[in-house]
């Protein structure tokens, strides 16, 4: 079996410091999803145990949400033989564009890069209830959530590596005496 947590640390997806995550939560550990992602081969690696999960779920398409969730997504359908989409941020909300669209009774499996709140995974699975598709699993690469995120699909993490984050209102001293570090990308959209 391959040490994922591993391949986190030696392609230097793992940095210490104070963060704020795209959440908008305060972390200790941020893992730099771009350092897996410029990497075809650890991506593949790494999706090839996603792939191995859900393979016989069912699932006729694969979403995920921009931006490191499209990549994953590409991937994970690749390696299924399976249709990728793509579900973009339009106005604040989590929509298909571009002429995107499921039928009904499709059965999805959604994925996502890092998981940290499961809010961009909980969004994609939102909107595919009123198109009256069925997700049938997730699948990230790496599950930081802490507590653990709940969905009402089963969930599998190629990576579990639990790392505390904490509100803004809630940071406690010795990370806030910390320089801040803003490196995600939910805000920019």
């Amino acid at each position: 079996m391959t040490d994922f947590s591993r391949i986190l640390e030696t392609t230097g997806a793992v940095m210490k410091g104070h963060f704020v995550l795209s959440s908008g939560r305060h972390s200790d550990v941020y893992f730099e999803k771009f350092r897996i992602l410029e990497k075809p081969d650890v991506l593949s690696t790494i999706c090839a145990s996603i792939c191995e999960r859900f393979r016989e779920s069912g699932a006729q398409i694969v979403a995920g949400p921009t931006t490191g969730g499209v990549i994953v997504a590409f991937e994970v359908a690749r390696q299924l033989e399976l249709p990728a989409i793509y579900v973009e941020r339009s106005e604040g909300k989590r929509v298909l564009r571009r002429g995107a669209g499921v039928a009904p009774g499709c059965k999805v499996l959604v994925v996502d890069d890092v998981l940290t709140t499961g809010q961009s995974v909980q969004e994609v699975c939102e909107l595919f209830a009123p198109l009256s598709a069925e997700v049938v699993g997730i699948g990230v690469l790496v599950d930081r959530s802490d507590p653990p995120a709940e969905f009402d699909a089963p969930l599998f993490a190629a990576i579990t590596m639990p790392a505390k984050s904490y509100a803004p209102d809630a940071v406690p001293e010795w990370l806030a005496s910390q320089p801040v570090q803003d490196p995600g990308s939910r805000r920019l959209i």
